[in-house]
């Protein structure tokens, strides 16, 4: 189509039209690539993987100038490669399959890493029971066994952790299942045949430096020079640095604290914030709610998490009567005068709860599931004097929790 200016393209509606259409399908491409780094062409986003390979190079721009994070994309598979804006959070861990399961264990990190290291010396297809005998062999490493890690999967917990590492596998699209069934393998009864998705299993790995070349031994040194980039060795690139991790903390994070941060950081966000802010809307549609104590990207669309709150059944209505509680302590609460104050609402609530809550000694289970998500959420934080509540915990101090019953509650 030529314009009356003789330039070549749409011009005027149609112009408009195609260029929402294009940002429409950028920002749900980088949704899900935050949602999911890693995404596989027949996998459950397979529409949103086409949009990525459609949108790479945008994406792949917007990534590197931002965050500092590499995106790497081919026929069956796109990857993005992040590093965490806090390198030492433990509160979103790996989990086989959906937010309700059970979330990965150190024990269960190193079987996956073994998992990995055999699959990735095996063979195009690998029987379960074959890669176990794999994964049993690499556990023999001396350092391993002196670290207090062992591995014969001759117990049913050990066939539990791998079959759930498995799961996970499965889940990211590494392996395809051909025959059989985990919980055969898990009881004894059975086995399980793979493909092994060699192209996916080989973008796995998001260190920006492998393991075996990393010459220090304290745990967070390593991960500082697994995923260093290069020496700050100009004011450029500290700005840089700096730039990435504001960001990558603000896509990640569910709070940044102003409090959180070094000087140099917070002198850099109360200079950029407009633009950090303005650009991570322009990609992801999340919204900058700006306090006085820090900066939440808050998601219109409520799909852009692994954690909610509030959130329906007995746990979420427990979760939020706690947020409540806490949010009006003008004191740091034990753990024991949570398990106490659980006790008290079941005299009120419990009508309404699942029948395994309201059963004498569940309540340490409750609070403890409870605490995890309100730390994952940055809204309480674990002292050794007991829980405190963080500033955007305050927004829960007044109203009354409300829960919504679903089928499934008992």
């Amino acid at each position: 189509m030529t314009s009356p200016s003789g330039t070549s393209g749409p011009s005027g509606p149609l112009a408009e039209v195609l260029e929402g259409q294009r940002e429409a399908e950028l920002q749900r491409a980088a949704r899900a690539l935050l949602k999911e780094p890693l995404l596989t062409a027949d996998g459950p986003y397979a529409d949103e993987f086409r949009l990525v390979r459609r949108h790479a190079t945008a994406l792949r721009d917007w990534f590197e100038r931002n965050v500092g994070w590499t995106l790497r994309t081919d026929a069956d598979a796109a990857r993005l490669r992040k590093t965490p804006g806090t390198l030492t959070d433990a509160t979103h861990p790996a989990r086989e399959a959906a937010r309700t399961a059970l979330p990965f264990t150190r024990r269960r990190y190193v079987l996956l890493c073994l998992t990995l290291a055999a699959l990735e010396r095996g063979e195009a297809q690998v029987a379960l029971g074959r890669l176990a005998e794999q994964v049993v062999l690499a556990a023999a490493d001396p350092e391993l066994l002196a670290a207090g890690i062992e591995f014969t999967l001759e117990r049913r917990d050990e066939r539990l952790d791998l079959a759930a590492v498995v799961r996970l596998l499965l889940r990211l699209g590494v392996l395809r299942r051909v025959a059989g069934d985990e919980e055969a393998y898990v009881s004894g009864s059975g086995d399980v045949l793979y493909d092994v998705r060699r192209r996916v299993l080989a973008g796995m790995p998001a260190a920006l430096r492998g393991p075996s070349l990393i010459e220090a031994e304290d745990f967070a040194e390593r991960l500082t020079e697994m995923t260093a980039r290069t020496a700050l060795d100009s004011d450029e690139l500290r700005f840089r640095t700096i730039r990435w991790t504001l960001t990558r903390r603000l896509l990640d994070d569910p709070v940044l604290y102003y409090d959180d941060l070094t000087d140099d950081q917070l002198a850099y966000l109360t200079r950029q914030r407009g633009f950090i802010t303005a650009r991570i809307t322009e990609l992801t549609g999340l919204v900058a709610e700006v306090r006085a104590e820090g900066i939440a990207m808050v998601d219109p669309l409520d799909d852009l998490t692994d954690v909610r709150m509030p959130e329906q059944g007995t746990h979420g209505h427990i979760t939020l009567l706690l947020a409540q509680h806490l949010a009006r302590a003008d004191r740091p609460v034990t753990v024991a005068e949570l398990a106490a104050h659980v006790r008290e609402l079941a005299v009120e609530h419990g009508n309404f709860w699942s029948k395994t809550a309201r059963e004498p000694g569940a309540e340490p289970a409750l609070v403890a599931q409870a605490l995890t998500k309100l730390q994952a959420l940055g809204l309480a934080e674990d002292t050794p004097r007991g829980v405190v509540p963080r500033p955007a915990l305050a927004r829960y101090a007044v109203g009354d929790a409300v829960i919504t019953t679903t089928g499934d509650e008992r």
